[in-house]
Formats: C-alpha cells, structure tokens, sequence
C-alpha cells in the first residue's frame, strides 16, 4: 500500500527526529489528521498518491492529533485536515481542509529543490569526494546570490573551522538564526580554538594543583571538551560550579549548557549532569 511504501506515522516522541531534524536534509510534509475527520479521509489517499510521485525529493508523514495532542498544539493545529511542510526544522508553507488533488501536486512541487538548493548540494557531493577548494568556491558562489542560504553558511563555515579561520566563520554563522545546528558549530568553534590557545599549558597540572580554584577547574573542563572527553569535562566543570556558582558570570555552568547540546538534550550523558548540575544549583 501507498501508506506503507511513502507516508510514515509520527508522534509526538519521534516528531523532533522524524520531521524537524529529517526537514534538515529533505522537505518534510505532515498531515495533521483524525480518523473522525470526514475532509481528512478524502485528503489522506489525495495525500498518498502525490506522495508516491515524489518520493524521492519529499519526506511524508501523518500525525494523528487526538493521540499526539504537544505535535498539533506546538505547531498551532486549529482545524483538521491540516498540512504543513517543514524544511530546515520551520514550517515553510501549509493549507487546512482537503484541497483537490492538482492543488496538492502543485503544494509539493513548490517544495522541491531551487537552484541554489542544488548548488548546494553539489558543493557538498564535492566535498565528499574531497575537493574541498571546489565546495569552498560554490558555496561562496551560493552566498553571493544568497547571503543567508543555510546550507551554504555552514558548508563553508564548517571548512572555515576546519583550516582555523575561527573568525571569518563565526561571522558567516551570524547570518542564520541560532537553532542547535548553528549552536553546536559555534560551540566547537569556541572549543577549537580555546585548545590551540592553551596547548602549551598544563591545564590537568593547574587543576589539580588548585583543587579550590573554580578557574583552574573551568578551563581544564573546557580542555577536556575540545578533546571530546565530554564526561570527564563536565566533572571539571561541575566542580566549578560547586566552588562558585557566580564566578565570571556563571561560566562554568554555560560550558555545562553548551556541551549538553554538544551532546543532544536526550543523551543519558546529558540527563545524568542535569540533575546533577541542578542539585548544586537549587
């Protein structure tokens, strides 16, 4: 069936991964539905059968919003059907009620790739394939029609990062709005280049050295982070905490805040130094 091949269920669990982080990468269209809903039985084959025509180029999803009521309410679902494409984790267009069938081809083909789109996308394949000079070029070709085109910014953002240019590509990231992408870069930017700042320091001999120094353990847990050895860094940084909480502007706990993110807010890893950051704190 159409249902099982090209159109998934999502939920109110999945939603984040299944719409909001795959709308990253493809167009994402969900159909908020109730299997009461008279319209939305007469859209859900409409649906079905334009999915199938463009499955390559566009995510479908259905979301039933009596069982999944955080979905519907978040994204403000006030009549069903209704239909909204996600693309880079935002609601980019959307219709309510059960439009005849070209009006939903012509909804899906509105949606499809631009040509900066593909430019993109073929800076990218350039990239995997190792031409990093290549990908830079078409980015920077990208940008000079489209200053904020979200997929040039961190393409070349990230190959900026990559070479040291910490401060060319911190300004490219001031162009998109800071969502956890556009946070996670920065943070490792800030983590990059913190490292090659301090490399020639003992920052491990300075920590254990001053066990009551809030600084030593803060900058030893930033080390550790730009090592990935995130547990560890959040030990250094939770004692920092515990010794005081309000040095440099609460410090120690944003580098917490910031590798939570590093991390993703569901990781056990996360969880487990929430409470305990939060047992310090309250």
């Amino acid at each position: 069936m159409a249902t099982q091949q090209v159109v998934r269920d999502v939920t109110d669990a999945d939603f984040q991964s299944a719409v909001i982080e795959q709308s990253r990468t493809k167009p994402v269209v969900v159909d908020f539905w109730a299997p009461w809903c008279g319209p939305c039985r007469i859209l859900g084959p409409v649906i079905e059968r334009v999915a199938e025509q463009f499955a390559d180029s566009v995510v479908v999803a259905k979301l039933n919003v009596d069982e999944n009521p955080a979905a519907s309410t978040q994204y403000r679902v006030q009549g069903i059907p209704a239909v909204k494409a996600f693309r880079d984790g935002r609601v980019v267009s959307e219709f309510t009620g059960a439009l005849p069938e070209p009006n939903v081809r012509q909804f899906f083909e509105a949606l499809l790739p631009s040509a900066t789109d593909q430019a993109v996308s073929a800076a990218e394949a350039m990239l995997a394939g190792g031409d990093e000079a290549g990908a830079e070029q078409a980015y920077r070709d990208v940008l000079a029609q489209q200053a904020d085109n979200r997929g040039a910014v961190l393409g070349l953002a990230s190959l900026l990062a990559k070479r040291a240019a910490y401060d060319e590509a911190m300004s490219l990231l001031d162009r998109l709005p800071p969502d956890r992408q556009v946070k996670v870069l920065r943070h490792r930017i800030f983590l990059e280049r913190y490292a090659s700042k301090h490399q020639n320091e003992d920052l491990a001999g300075e920590a254990a050295a001053a066990p009551n120094d809030p600084r030593a353990h803060y900058r030893y847990g930033l080390l550790l982070a730009s090592q990935e050895r995130y547990e560890e860094a959040l030990e250094e940084l939770l004692a920092s905490v515990r010794l005081n909480r309000s040095w440099e502007d609460g410090a120690a706990r944003k580098g917490m805040l910031a590798i939570f993110e590093l991390l993703g807010m569901d990781a056990p890893l996360t969880r487990e130094y929430q409470r305990k950051l939060e047992n310090v704190l309250f």
